[in-house]
């Protein structure tokens, strides 16, 4: 289990060893109880529902613009694009 250089992996900064991995598995396969696992945290909702991640093309300039703005309001540059969409169609 250790890489080349004699260092062990880590995850978290705890050793990652065979009794570890061993372990696990054996918990894994005993299963879980889906009512004791917590929610784990990600992106906060930005909305009323789960998001949609929609791409979109931009010129070197508008996105120059686009950085800009972002810095300038010292956020990113999804939300500069989120308050321009909801101001030029006046979405709440």
């Amino acid at each position: 289990m250790s890489r080349m250089n004699g260092d062990v992996p880590t995850s978290g900064g705890v050793p990652i060893t065979e009794e570890l991995i061993a372990a696990l598995a054996e918990e894994a396969e005993a299963g879980y109880d889906v009512d004791v696992l917590r929610r784990r945290g990600g992106r906060r909702p930005i909305g009323s529902a789960p998001a949609d991640v929609v791409p979109v093309r931009l010129d070197p300039e508008l996105r120059s613009a686009l950085l800009t703005r972002a810095k300038h309001d010292q956020t990113s540059a999804s939300e500069v694009i989120r308050c321009a969409l909801r101001a030029w169609l006046h979405v709440a």
